[in-house]
């Protein structure tokens, strides 16, 4: 295996570890933990495939912004009355099927696959230059669920804070 190989391999384990973590934490706040490990791991895949904007939104918008978001609703929730709900911890049976059966499709991919293998560039990507080839995609083929995902994340910003009004009245 070469270096860039064992890196991404490294960072997915990382990615994979961390997102298991959590899902098996107790404590809300050590699982935010976890999943701002889990986005350093995925930023660090999209540094290696070359998409250096997506790593700096990677960064900036979901580690920066939308995880201070998650500790702070994690603050504002009644963890007492969270802790007398039943957990998701008694569906451990599930939790193994589904997680094998995502290890046997992994496991399958790479034999067919015949190991791993990192995608090459985008012919004309390097031309036109990263940050234009995702604008163009995204603005121009994708414009439609693009606006149904913002006006969903503005609905749900609206909700969050007319939830967030209700508990401070």
């Amino acid at each position: 295996m070469t270096l860039p190989q064992l890196a991404f391999l490294g960072l997915s384990l990382a990615a994979l570890g961390s997102a298991v973590m959590v899902i098996i934490q107790k404590n809300p706040v050590h699982s935010v933990i976890w999943l701002i490990v889990t986005l350093f791991s995925v930023a660090g895949i999209y540094l290696m495939l070359h998409a250096e904007f997506l790593f700096a939104v990677q960064i900036i918008l979901y580690v920066g912004g939308i995880m201070v978001l998650f500790l702070f609703v994690v603050m504002l929730v009644n963890l007492d009355e969270a802790a007398r709900q039943t957990s998701f911890s008694r569906r451990w049976p599930l939790a193994l099927f589904t997680a094998l059966a995502v290890l046997a499709e992994l496991l399958y991919g790479f034999y067919k696959g015949q190991g791993l293998r990192l995608p090459q560039l985008v012919q004309g990507t390097q031309a036109k230059g990263n940050t234009q080839a995702i604008a163009s995609m995204l603005y121009q083929n994708y414009m439609l669920p693009v606006e149904i995902a913002s006006i969903l994340l503005l609905v749900a910003m609206v909700g969050a804070v007319v939830m967030a009004k209700r508990k401070i009245e």
